[in-house]
């Protein structure tokens, strides 16, 4: 019979385990004994989620190889930047939401407390400690293509800064850089089909992330081998099959994505009209019921919560399609009606009340609203 020291002690491993039990997270507290203000902006109150979980360890949903029991290590150990927030991926995209923030606001409210968080991250020794993981034997898919795309997108958001620690950061995460960049480089010509799945290892979301990358550091190579590759992959691509979307735990539209990726990759007039061979069904009147936002029941449910990251990314990528189309063009209304009300689905779900949701759905909602998409595309 378990004592009550032990029972404690069980349910202690149980909380670091289970995404359902929640994790101890106010607005106006902070871990690293910040005070923060009652009168937080949304786009701060996005921050607060990352800073409460990218040094937050468990519960952590690991996808490592091993290669002998000495691989069997904990997340902090095998790669020290980005263990947090859940999963590798997330933990990235969560530094990527504090980068963005703190350019858009370097004299914030949570300034302070998000250069510390960020300066314990970005150190060399860590970097130097993913890099050996990366690098090491049956990790050469790690993370691709969503978490490696979503890498270069924080990479390409220290680039575009002139605030001086970020562009330290920015030299700290070259080294990662430049294998990641290799690998990519060497993976693009052998991927003879593109991915169109609705969730992380979709290929149209990722390239465009690439792309802009790509044209902030200006690596043309990299550019010219993904815009080969998107042309070839769907340039030919018509009836995009929208009525079947979504799938139960998407949360990137397979259509949508796609669209999103062109328009970064053709012409205005190409595009116009390639759209309308693509997604015929867009509405050339002003309407908002043509695209129904995704459903969540169940929130604590980290598959079923997707769909709120759906809402979110369909969201940007309908607002990127409108930002590519002339101002006479009669979709664009559709269309930025549909982005309206998945915007508003979509921010309505992020919260901090359920970890299944709040370890990523801030950074897609910062995606969102500071327009990152379209003004990075």
């Amino acid at each position: 019979m378990k004592t009550p020291l032990s029972l404690l002690a069980a349910l202690v491993a149980l909380a670091c385990c289970n995404p359902h039990i929640e994790p101890d997270s106010a607005f106006n507290s902070s871990r690293m004994g910040h005070q923060r203000p009652a009168n937080l902006s949304t786009e701060q109150r996005f921050a607060v989620l990352a800073l409460e979980c990218v040094h937050r360890e468990y519960p952590n949903k690991i996808s490592h190889v091993l290669q002998s029991s000495d691989d069997a290590l904990s997340p902090r150990i095998l790669t020290p930047a980005f263990y947090g927030c859940y999963d590798w991926h997330s933990s990235v995209h969560g530094h990527w939401l504090l980068s963005r923030l703190l350019e858009l606001e370097p004299e914030g409210a949570l300034a302070d407390e998000i250069r510390e968080s960020l300066s314990i991250s970005f150190t060399r020794e860590n970097i130097q400690a993913e890099l050996t993981y990366y690098l090491a034997p049956g990790r050469n898919a790690f993370e691709r293509p969503y978490g490696i795309a979503w890498f270069l997108q924080l990479v390409a958001e220290l680039d575009e800064s002139s605030d001086p620690d970020a562009q330290a950061w920015r030299e700290v995460l070259r080294p990662l850089e430049v294998e990641i960049v290799r690998r990519v480089k060497t993976w693009v010509p052998d991927l003879v089909y593109p991915i169109r799945s609705g969730t992380h290892n979709q290929t149209a979301f990722a390239f465009g992330l690439m792309i802009d990358y790509a044209r902030q550091v200006r690596d043309r190579e990299l550019e010219a081998l993904l815009i080969g590759k998107s042309r070839a992959f769907h340039l030919n691509d018509t009836q995009c099959p929208l009525r079947y979307e979504p799938s139960g735990d998407d949360f990137l539209s397979p259509c949508l994505m796609e669209a999103d990726l062109m328009r970064r990759v053709l012409t205005p007039g190409e595009f116009s009209i390639w759209l309308h061979e693509f997604l015929p069904e867009i509405p050339v009147v002003e309407r908002d019921d043509w695209l129904q936002p995704g459903v969540v029941l169940d929130a604590a449910d980290v598959k079923l919560v997707h769909l709120d990251g759906l809402n979110l990314s369909r969201a940007w990528a309908l607002e990127g399609i409108a930002a590519a189309l002339s101002d006479e063009d009669l979709r664009r209304a559709s269309l930025l009606a549909s982005a309206r009300r998945h915007r508003e689905a979509g921010i309505s779900a992020v919260s901090g009340e359920h970890y299944a949701g709040s370890h990523w759905l801030a950074s897609f909602a910062t995606y969102l609203v500071t327009k990152r998409g379209v003004s990075g595309g």
